[in-house]
């Protein structure tokens, strides 16, 4: 039987913009998401789907309503307690990449694990693993200026990977990649999750892309709501 990793219950998010004035960008929102899942989130840009983000990704918190993820109640947990569980439960990949400019491939994966206070000897040895399973090993010494964009992308898969999160929350992933190193990196993303029972959320705008998870929900002004059709398994 699977366990409910992510459940949200009434979940909204309120900006101030004004001294009296609050702008809700989410209307309450409910989901529930299954421990090994590949689901994605669409919707246009201004739908709600960047809030939604950094919020599951306890990045943010909500304004009002229960978060559980992985087991942790995020809406009671201090600020140090939040870090500790993006570091160890959460592997992000953004569209931009997001790794460290002078800093090389080998490094940008071990970074987590020297968060997470693993002895270098176990971190390296580990960096080196994930970047054999995207397969960049022969670039652990290149810096990011000196790599692709799916190049880089599979490092920050890699690097995402670092502390064997629980789920691993991936934004606009393959944005700003051409098609083919696109496919390159869903690819990776269906082996994190068929091999290695993974559970991914994948944001975008790309229905196609989304069509290739088990579940598609979207976002509208606001508000989740499951898609009619139902995408493939």
């Amino acid at each position: 039987m699977q366990d409910d990793i992510i459940l949200m219950r009434g979940i909204t998010k309120s900006f101030y913009i004004g001294r009296s004035n609050e702008l809700e960008i989410l209307h309450g929102i409910g989901l529930t998401v299954k421990n090994g899942e590949f689901i994605a989130i669409v919707g246009p840009s201004g739908s709600g789907k960047s809030t939604l983000m950094n919020v599951i990704g306890a990045l943010d918190r909500a304004t009002s309503g229960s978060y559980i993820l992985d087991g942790s109640v995020i809406e009671d947990a201090r600020d140090n307690d939040l870090s500790a569980i993006r570091n160890k439960k959460i592997g992000f990949v953004f569209q931009n990449f997001n790794l460290i400019p002078r800093t090389n491939t080998l490094k940008n994966v071990e970074l987590p694990m020297m968060y997470a206070g693993v002895p270098q000897r176990e971190r390296t040895h580990r960096a080196k693993e994930l970047l054999d399973m995207v397969e960049m090993k022969d670039r652990l010494t290149h810096r990011p200026n000196e790599l692709s964009g799916g190049e880089k992308q599979r490092v920050a898969i890699a690097r995402a990977m670092a502390n064997n999160p629980s789920i691993i929350l991936a934004d606009e992933p393959t944005g700003a990649l051409d098609s083919k190193t696109g496919r390159l990196v869903m690819d990776i993303f269906h082996k994190l999750n068929r091999q290695q029972r993974k559970t991914i959320v994948l944001i975008t705008h790309n229905r196609e892309l989304a069509s290739e998870t088990g579940r598609i929900l979207t976002m509208h002004d606001g508000y989740l709501t499951p898609q009619n059709t139902e995408a493939r398994a």
